[in-house]
């Protein structure tokens, strides 16, 4: 049987942290004048007091040699707890959600996924949405963390690659990550700092720029505005978007080297070079694509190329046109970029790019083979051999991947949706990127006509996509609970 105190241990201190946070929405509230920070308050005694009930249940276990068994429930159960209490807000507050709703808003905010079902942003107190940019910019840390930290001891599709230390045997799992946030968080809060404070120069309010931020560096895309960025109508600010988009969606631990004056790590990197060449790439497609259309022409055209091409990959979601209003070429580009997702230690989802270089390469050595059966020839990753656990890891993942997407996808078409929103509802959720394709969850339109039954399916989609699968689809296989 799991020993599930050190578990319970760690879930108490994490909710404490949140509920201590939501002190945050509370204040904003109050001194804007507005009777909500009242929910907030309550909302945080309550959570505060489980949290501090569960450590005080769990702490006499040795909470620091948390097993792998162990490192799997407490990496499902922290995104399913969190969210469940980052909900109430949400149901208590002038937003007056149910708690369907507000668990998706929740889910979509600790997963920095973006989906909304709360419309008339605009006019929303600003408790409300600093406390969703807050969501996104905790959920984020926590990603980023778990991608350096645990996923890599788990073995999880292909992410072995990513091992902090050069054993495999280790089960000290929390002091690794404690060592590993500390640098991580230091280069965190200066590009959401540096990312506000450009916001701010740029024509921005003070309380926009920090929202934004908080939602930009979490690659998350909740907006204060239905309109998003394109509310501000500035091509400065759409720049300064995908720079920081773009800053989100690398490595982490590479600006942990970058701040100690190793730069040359950054765009060495093998993710971060095949990343940027994507980014361009399809840049240049959807540039194309506006010019044959007669949708835009030279410096816009190529703006609003970047900008969906980025807020899509990096899995932000952030929106400044409608391009479901660009004709199915478009909507297949973006559909087939909505999958890709960035590197690995980022706050992004999808597949990750390193996947895709695996996979490319998989398939190269594949086709050699059949041209040269007796030839050898290994799959490559950043000039060196990998092995093949790592590469059927990665295969794996892929096919899993692709099969909970189109699981998913028909469940919510049975239930009466058309194939668009159905298949891109799907991969936004999974993929953990915001906005779909189609009249009911394209860019323009938010989440909340959806019934019941497909909002909890989609908020199990983004609790999948970002959790990497394996981690959540493993729990319920019996014999994991078996000694």
């Amino acid at each position: 049987m799991i020993d599930l105190r050190p578990i319970a241990a760690i879930l108490g201190v994490l909710l404490a942290v949140l509920g201590t946070t939501m002190m945050i929405p509370a204040l904003v509230d109050l001194i804007a004048g507005k009777p909500d920070f009242v929910a907030y308050a309550a909302a945080a005694a309550i959570t505060v007091f489980v949290g501090l009930s569960l450590w005080l249940a769990g702490r006499s276990s040795e909470v620091e040699r948390l097993g792998i068994r162990q490192a799997f429930v407490l990496t499902a159960a922290s995104w399913v707890l969190l969210s469940a209490f980052a909900a109430i807000p949400f149901m208590w507050a002038e937003s007056d959600l149910s708690f369907t709703d507000a668990y998706f808003e929740a889910m979509s905010g600790l997963t920095t996924t973006g989906a909304t079902v709360i419309s008339g942003l605009d006019t929303r107190p600003p408790g409300l949405l600093i406390w969703r940019a807050f969501l996104h910019w905790y959920g984020g840390i926590g990603i980023i963390v778990m991608a350096m930290a645990l996923l890599p001891m788990l073995r999880i599709g292909g992410m072995q690659l990513f091992r902090a230390e050069s054993s495999d045997k280790s089960e000290k799992v929390l002091p690794r990550a404690a060592q590993m946030a500390k640098g991580i968080l230091g280069s965190y809060l200066l590009l959401t700092f540096a990312c506000a404070l450009t916001y701010a120069f740029l024509g921005m309010s003070v309380f926009d720029a920090v929202a934004h931020a908080m939602a930009t560096i979490s690659t998350g895309g909740f907006s204060t505005h239905d309109a998003s960025i394109g509310f501000f109508k500035s091509p400065a600010i759409d720049y300064a978007a995908i720079f920081f988009m773009i800053s989100g969606s690398l490595p982490f631990v590479l600006y942990v080297r970058v701040l100690a004056g190793d730069f040359s790590r950054l765009f060495a990197n093998t993710e971060v070079r095949l990343f940027l060449a994507l980014v361009a790439t399809f840049t240049l497609i959807s540039t194309f694509q506006q010019v044959r259309a007669g949708i835009a022409l030279g410096e816009t055209a190529l703006r609003q190329a970047l900008f969906n091409v980025v807020t899509l990959m990096s899995t932000t979601g952030f929106v400044t046109v409608d391009y479901t209003n660009w004709g199915p070429p478009s909507d297949a580009l973006f559909f087939v970029v909505m999958f890709l997702g960035a590197c690995t230690g980022s706050t992004a989802g999808g597949m990750k790019t390193f996947r895709i270089a695996i996979l490319g390469s998989a398939l190269s050595q594949h086709l050699r083979r059949i041209i040269y059966p007796n030839g050898v020839f290994p799959v490559r990753y950043g000039g060196q051999p990998i092995g093949d656990d790592v590469v059927a890891s990665v295969l794996s993942f892929a096919f899993l991947y692709l099969a909970s997407f189109l699981i998913i996808a028909i469940a919510i078409n049975a239930l009466g949706f058309d194939l668009i929103t159905a298949l891109s509802a799907t991969i936004t959720s999974l993929a953990n990127v915001g906005p779909g394709l189609g009249p009911i969850v394209g860019p323009a339109m938010n989440f909340a006509g959806l019934p019941d039954s497909v909002i909890w399916l989609l908020s199990f989609a983004m609790l999948l996509g970002r959790l990497e699968l394996f981690t959540v689809l493993v729990l319920i296989l019996p014999s994991f609970w078996r000694r």
